[in-house]
């Protein structure tokens, strides 16, 4: 999961995309790096199509929900802003004047606050970005249910990296509807497996299809950054 450009490749390119991950369970079939896979994913069909600069995946942020899981791990949100405010700011003293954080977990709400304070930053997929994939992959399980290792996640990785699932998906299901106090308690009072989803329902390609719609909604953003030259 990383860029092969040289410094002369991307010496022109005035929007970057930095996939932002996660290190967490994903349930008996999904593999630890899921969110990141997934970020690393939907960035790298973002750069197949549009004039990008495609960036490593941060592999490590706010999981601390998962914690009763072995393989998790995490940092402090305070870290997670640190990191993606130094690497914007490293990024302006090379001329790119617009980043897009390409988050692939949940959990990193966090985000859409240091996008709120910043110039030149942009968070993608937001909430319209993933009902109009989801849509056009024909997605059936709805965004509340499909939370953690479920339909769309298996489904991207089912279509992009099918070496990386376990079997077992297909009668992985599991619901939890109600999860009121989650952000206290954490996901394990909701789930023994770590699943909240229904993982049955995936296939290749839903996965396809929920790329090529995020690659889509992606071609209105790259109008939010001014694109002279630095």
């Amino acid at each position: 999961m990383f860029p092969s450009d040289t410094t002369v490749d991307v010496r022109d390119q005035r929007v970057a995309v930095l996939p932002v991950g996660s290190t967490e369970q994903h349930g008996p079939h999904l593999p630890l790096a899921t969110d990141s896979v997934i970020a690393w994913t939907i960035a790298s069909e973002i750069a197949a199509q549009h004039p990008v600069r495609l960036l490593p995946p941060i592999q490590f942020s706010c999981s601390q929900e998962h914690a009763d899981w072995p393989g998790t791990v995490s940092i402090t949100a305070r870290t997670l802003i640190s990191v993606v405010t130094d690497i914007a700011d490293s990024l302006r003293r090379t001329g790119v004047t617009g980043l897009v954080l390409v988050n692939g977990h949940g959990g990193n709400y966090v985000l859409s606050n240091i996008v709120q304070e910043s110039q030149g930053l942009a968070l993608f997929p937001g909430r319209d970005d993933w009902a109009f994939a989801r849509e056009k992959a024909g997605i059936e399980t709805s965004a509340y249910s499909d939370m953690h290792a479920g339909e769309l996640e298996t489904s991207i990785l089912l279509h992009a990296h099918p070496d990386l699932i376990r079997p077992g998906y297909e009668t992985a299901d599991h619901l939890a509807e109600n999860r009121r106090h989650m952000l206290t308690l954490g996901l394990a009072p909701y789930t023994s497996s770590g699943v909240i989803g229904r993982p049955s329902l995936a296939s290749a390609r839903k996965g396809e299809l929920l790329l090529a719609g995020l690659a889509e909604s992606f071609g209105h953003y790259l109008g939010l950054f001014d694109l002279g030259t630095a």
